[in-house]
């Protein structure tokens, strides 16, 4: 189970959050034992893109392997 301040990756697109696969963000909250968690996605700046709450299908666990990509946030 993953846990709060865990750094995890995105699965899928979220248009509506204006997120895609790929996004990197970090556990905020814990629901449900681990069903579904809330994730803050952040500009590199720091500055919060978005805080959504996902399915736990809809993201995993960064690992060491990964590698970080930039691009701008939709507004």
């Amino acid at each position: 189970m993953m846990a709060e301040l865990d750094i995890v990756v995105l699965k899928q697109d979220l248009p509506a959050e204006g997120l895609r696969a790929g996004d990197v963000g970090t556990i905020v909250m814990v629901y449900d034992d681990g069903k579904a968690y809330e994730v803050e996605f952040t500009a590199l700046t720091g500055e919060t893109v978005s805080v959504v709450t996902v399915p736990a299908s809809a993201i995993r666990p960064a690992e060491s392997t990964d590698v970080t990509h930039a691009r701008a946030a939709v507004a």
